[in-house]
């Protein structure tokens, strides 16, 4: 029970890696708290962790919407108590093509939510952070460190999501706030069945698989962590 009495927040939490970190997260004694843009999934999210005994609350939001965000924070303020971690997980695929072929409206759409909606979230939650001395965790992607060819406004949202991630370390570092970023690596998910249709999903971990380095970044073990980037599977490896 490494995370017992913290509060957790994870946007995208309602599928995939998401929900796979929060059902952990809730095993290991954490209130969740998942956000997701279908209610029917967040309540199904939801409905299974508490089945486990954990306490959990969802809600239907937008990251891209402030609104929105303000008012998930706040709902998870006044429901669960002070915040600890926010995971920046949310983020969607787009189209894998040359950039001189890329749809305009799709490349804006992967940037206004993998890149913008993680700042709307970020800067929201930073007040909160700092009450707790808290963990700020996004998502980012084994494309995220590098420009790799055909990966279009995916590659370009998560090479800003890390640089945002260094940034705001140095900016909340007086504070005690920790920014880190994690490449998850390959999983078992529909957005990674999307972007190789060949692959045979079986020779994939599932999400749960590379969720380690997450309940360490959230837990007090991490409290001198700040500005890294981890890979998932490399941390499961050193931790065995």
């Amino acid at each position: 029970m490494e995370l017992d009495r913290k509060v957790v927040m994870i946007t995208g939490g309602s599928a995939g890696l998401g929900r796979a970190l929060a059902r952990r997260c809730a095993d290991e004694g954490a209130a969740v708290s998942i956000c997701g843009r279908g209610s029917d999934a967040v309540d199904a999210a939801v409905a299974e962790i508490r089945e486990s005994g954990a306490s959990c609350l969802g809600a239907a939001a937008d990251v891209t919407d402030p609104d929105d965000v303000a008012r998930w924070i706040g709902l998870t303020r006044s429901e669960l108590g002070p915040i600890d971690a926010l995971i920046n997980n949310a983020s969607i695929l787009g189209e894998r093509v040359a950039i001189e072929h890329a749809d305009l409206d799709t490349w804006r759409q992967v940037l206004e939510i993998n890149l913008t909606g993680a700042f709307i979230c970020a800067r929201a939650i930073v007040p909160y952070l700092r009450e707790t001395e808290g963990s700020l965790i996004n998502v980012s992607s084994g494309v995220g460190d590098h420009g790799r060819p055909l990966w279009g406004a995916y590659c370009v949202s998560k090479n800003g999501l890390e640089a945002m991630s260094e940034l705001m370390a140095g900016e909340l570092a007086d504070d005690q706030v920790r920014v880190n970023a994690v490449d998850p690596g390959s999983m078992r998910t529909t957005m990674r069945a999307a972007a190789y249709p060949q692959e045979d999903p079986q020779t994939l971990p599932e999400p749960h698989e590379v969720t380690d380095v997450f309940v360490y970044l959230v837990s007090d073990r991490s409290k001198e962590v700040s500005g890294e980037r981890f890979r998932a599977k490399e941390f499961e490896v050193a931790i065995r």
